[in-house]
């Protein structure tokens, strides 16, 4: 993105204000519900596999953006649960991601609201993110009600994206979709339901229980066979002695033959 400055005053500048907003939270900013909690970590651990598939799919958490503002000095900020940025290019997104240092703009935001806990204002965020950095896709979830909504900007306005057959919700340029699963939004990839570390272990625990009874049931066959082996190494002993106990038949000359009664 264009700019007059040199790319390092900005960089100072930028680095600034970030850690001016970061001593003006107030403490219920870090007050995270448990919903809200749990929401992210399952986004994290799933866009995570995105994002080894696709590397041109960034995934942030918590992290502060910063961009410009038409005639005001100070950037507009703001920090969305969870962010996604796709480019092919290096980010150099640290403590803040700064649109005028990076190659793309956010092109998902996601948040988690609960009504025991707002954190933020989150009314205040959808018009920053449709108004002012014009974020292709936001999505927002409410954990207590179990409401999901995905946004998509149509001219300078979000409209909501409509559940496909499969009653998710759908992403085309991620190839992703979503929907709520067993209480939580998961994601869904090229049609495939992205694994939790959670399913995953699961899956191992199953897979290890298999092998274990496979091997037993090969220790009790190798079992099976080795007595078999043994009885009959016993029996061919025994046929053995018992031939050597028989007694002798009686004796013929030569030529001679059996007398008759």
């Amino acid at each position: 993105m264009a700019t007059t400055k040199p790319r390092a005053v900005i960089a100072v500048t930028y680095e600034s204000w970030a850690q001016e907003y970061l001593r003006s939270l107030p403490p219920e900013h870090f007050m995270e519900a448990k919903g809200q909690a749990t929401q992210r970590k399952i986004t994290m651990e799933s866009l995570d596999l995105v994002s080894a598939r696709r590397p041109d799919v960034h995934v942030f958490n918590e992290m502060l953006v910063q961009y410009p503002l038409p005639g005001q000095k100070r950037p507009g900020q703001v920090v969305p649960d969870n962010m996604v940025v796709l480019s092919g290019q290096p980010l150099e997104a640290d403590s803040s991601y700064n649109l005028p240092l990076e190659p793309a703009r956010p092109f998902w935001v996601l948040e988690y609201v609960s009504k025991n806990n707002k954190r933020k204002d989150y009314d205040d965020n959808f018009d920053k993110y449709e108004k002012e950095l014009k974020v292709p896709y936001y999505l927002t979830f409410f954990p207590d009600n179990q409401e999901l909504t995905l946004y998509r900007l149509q001219g300078k306005k979000y409209v909501t994206v409509k559940p496909n057959r499969h009653g998710r919700y759908a992403i085309p340029d991620l190839e992703i979709e979503v929907a709520i699963l067993g209480g939580w939004v998961r994601f869904w990839h090229k049609g495939e339901l992205l694994p939790l570390p959670a399913d995953l272990q699961r899956e191992l625990d199953r897979a290890n229980e298999r092998a274990d009874q496979e091997r037993e049931r090969a220790d009790q066959e190798r079992e099976r066979a080795d007595e078999l082996q043994r009885r009959l190494q016993e029996a061919e002993r025994e046929l053995a002695r018992l031939r050597g106990q028989s007694p002798p038949g009686p004796a013929r000359r030569n030529g001679s033959k059996p007398a008759k009664d």
